[in-house]
């Protein structure tokens, strides 16, 4: 028996794959069902724990999920989080590294194989305007860079999932309406993507997963439906922390572009300074956040 615990936030939890029956499913499963696949018989299945949970940052995962996958002593492990804290105004890439040092050291700790990933760009999956694009890539960037080193100390199965220069991974296809959660067929390439690392680890991997969606596709009107009833109301909900930062954002990147320098961050503001006049949000922003619960990966995912 494998026991493999999966840690993290809505995309591991299945958000975006949804199944005929109700409920989700997503990579996570898919990736065990693959692991799992003619061992049972010689008592190799595959024993998933999903602990994953809708709208978790870091801290989260470090303070909840951690412990009750440390009782499991899992053989296999994932920790797939952080693109919630990169939209939220407290984003602070130092103290987010030591969390994960903390949860990944912990699970290699115990002996688990430990499943990470460089995470994607969020602006370019928002399809947002540079001068919010630019910060938040700067921030996915930072963030990236302390999973790698964190990946490189600690010996984890890492996956390139930020992919500048794989269009694959952004495919339109491959992301359900908001956007933020892969579809079906984006569940079925992540879970392809660990499973072939996996494989190239040394590890037994009986098959790859498919990556072919095998559940009907959410139609043209079930998509405008799910928008215009749900997607930007919980925008507007939870816009509270999510707008200030994204303006706070860009303002830094105008004050960048006033200073004649690059790489300006929401810490190098001067604490008086107003939004340029002629600095707008665009009006149709939560036409491209749509269904952003708690500024991040939650609540109940868009069709696929």
């Amino acid at each position: 028996m494998i026991r493999f615990a999966a840690l993290g936030d809505s995309v591991t939890s299945g958000f975006g794959d949804p199944l005929p029956t109700g409920g989700w499913r997503g990579w996570a499963v898919l990736l065990a069902d693959a692991l799992g696949d003619g061992r049972a018989g010689a008592g190799g299945a595959v024993e998933l724990h999903n602990l994953a949970v809708s709208g978790a940052r870091i801290a989260d995962v470090a303070d909840h999920q951690l412990p009750e996958a440390l009782t499991l002593r899992p053989h296999l492990a994932s920790v797939l989080v952080g693109m919630n804290d990169t939209l939220r105004g407290d984003f602070d890439v130092d103290a987010l590294g030591r969390g994960l040092t903390d949860v990944i050291g912990a699970l290699t700790g115990c002996g688990a194989a430990v499943l990470t990933a460089r995470l994607p760009d969020p602006g370019r999956m928002f399809r947002l305007p540079g001068v919010i694009a630019r910060p938040l890539r700067r921030r996915m960037e930072a963030l990236n860079d302390a999973l790698d080193e964190i990946a490189a100390s600690h010996g984890t199965i890492h996956v390139d999932l930020a992919g500048s220069s794989d269009h694959a991974l952004y495919a339109r296809t491959n992301w359900s309406v908001d956007r933020l959660h892969p579809s079906e067929r984006g569940h079925r390439l992540l879970a392809f993507r660990f499973a072939t690392a996996l494989r190239e680890a040394g590890h037994p991997v009986p098959r790859l997963p498919g990556l072919t969606a095998t559940n009907p596709e959410p139609t043209l009107g079930q998509r405008l439906w799910w928008m215009a009833t749900q997607g930007n109301r919980w925008l507007l909900r939870r816009s509270t922390d999510l707008l200030p930062t994204l303006a706070r954002m860009a303002a830094a990147e105008c004050w960048d572009g006033v200073r004649g320098r690059a790489g300006a961050t929401e810490r190098d503001l001067p604490p008086n300074l107003q939004l340029p006049p002629n600095l707008h949000l665009p009006p149709n922003l939560a036409d491209r956040l749509p269904g952003v619960e708690g500024a991040g990966c939650d609540g109940p995912a868009a069709p696929g």
